[in-house]
């Protein structure tokens, strides 16, 4: 009995150094996919965030003081150009048009006595003319009295959208005094800032003669239906950001985009001959970034690298890789620097596919 329990405690014993053995050689035996950076030309989106503005918007104040009579007009509305929005009384300047008038006639009969004696040598000519100076000074004050009488009615400059009323009927406004404000929405300047670096690689990529196509991003995580284009880039930098101000239009048939909301736009970038690596090939360690290089010898080496721009589950390489090398795209934690490991290569294009990803 006791030669049987011995036989089968050694047998048990071999047993396990054996699977030990046998699972050693496995974890030896595992092979990495490595790959080499893919290069060519893509392109990146870059959001940036945005001021939204009509591509008119103005105040409108009060050109003459008085009792705001009537208010044609409510908040939110839509009007149309030279629809009168705005009545101050205008008794005062009415009659002050009139009396103007009256002058003006009286000057006009100076004027013709005048011509009619100066035709018959009675009076001389510096009497004539300063009966029509005196008579050009009459229309004058006519026309500036109808001028300050028009000027009772504020009438819409243009179609567009009435703001917040800041005055109501029966109000005494001052001359000057805002009213309200009017936005002309079917058309939005939209506003961003872009870093210099940023700058000189459109500028240095854009085709010459062509605007920018831009997209826009609006506040509520949703793309605005029309596509704008980037028409100005502003003439100086701000010293203090390190940023230019580009301006982009969008036409807003619908009215969705009103003066002063917010929003992202999304510009593409095209990047030439972009090196490519699969983001999760690489990791971080102290802010700095680094991939697994595996050389001739299947021995690892860790390499730091620096990313040009950031696509969707790819980094484009600015500087620390070349398409001769390989990478290690799978199990980076698994290895440690100058280890010998079996490696299994894999096709570039394969391994993005994998990734549903795949930069044109």
């Amino acid at each position: 009995m006791k030669k049987t329990a011995f036989f089968i405690g050694v047998m048990a014993a071999l047993c396990t150094i054996g699977c030990q053995s046998h699972k050693e050689e496995k974890e030896e035996e595992r092979t990495f996919l490595v790959m080499n950076p893919i290069e060519k030309d893509t392109t990146i989106t870059k959001e940036y965030v945005s001021q939204i503005h009509s591509v008119r918007h103005i105040e409108l104040r009060a050109l003459e003081k008085g009792y705001l009579q009537k208010i044609n007009v409510d908040e939110g509305q839509k009007v149309r150009q030279g629809q009168t929005m705005f009545q101050i009384m205008p008794n005062i300047y009415q009659a002050e048009l009139q009396k103007a008038k009256a002058e003006g006639n009286s000057a006009s009969i100076e004027y013709d006595n005048t011509k009619l004696l100066a035709n018959n040598k009675v009076v001389s000519a510096n009497e004539l003319a300063l009966s029509k100076a005196k008579l050009d000074k009459a229309k004058a004050e006519i026309m500036l009295a109808q001028t300050h009488l028009g000027f009772t009615t504020v009438k819409a400059p243009f179609d567009g959208i009435m703001d917040h009323l800041h005055v109501r009927e029966g109000s005494m406004v001052e001359e000057g005094e805002l009213l309200t404000t009017l936005s002309d929405n079917s058309k939005m300047w939209v506003y961003f800032n872009v870093p210099e670096a940023e700058y000189l690689n459109y500028a240095m990529t854009a085709p010459q003669g062509k605007k920018q196509e831009v997209a826009l991003l609006m506040a509520n995580n949703q793309k605005f239906d029309q596509k704008g284009t980037v028409e100005t880039i502003e003439g100086e930098f701000n010293n203090e950001t390190g940023n230019i101000a580009f301006r982009a239009t969008f036409s807003n048939p619908k009215g969705i985009l009103r003066h002063g909301e917010t929003g992202s736009v999304v510009m593409t970038i095209p990047l030439k001959n972009a090196l490519l690596i699969p983001q999760k090939s690489s990791f971080e360690v102290l802010g700095k970034r680094f991939v697994f290089v595996v050389d001739k010898n299947n021995v690892v080496h860790q390499r730091e690298i620096e990313v040009a721009a950031e696509l969707p589950h790819l980094f484009a390489i600015k500087k620390g890789l070349t398409t001769s090398d390989r990478v290690l795209i799978e199990g980076i934690r698994l290895v440690k620097d100058n280890e010998k490991i079996h490696v299994k290569s894999e096709n570039g294009k394969s391994v993005f596919a994998s990734l549903d990803v795949y930069a044109e």
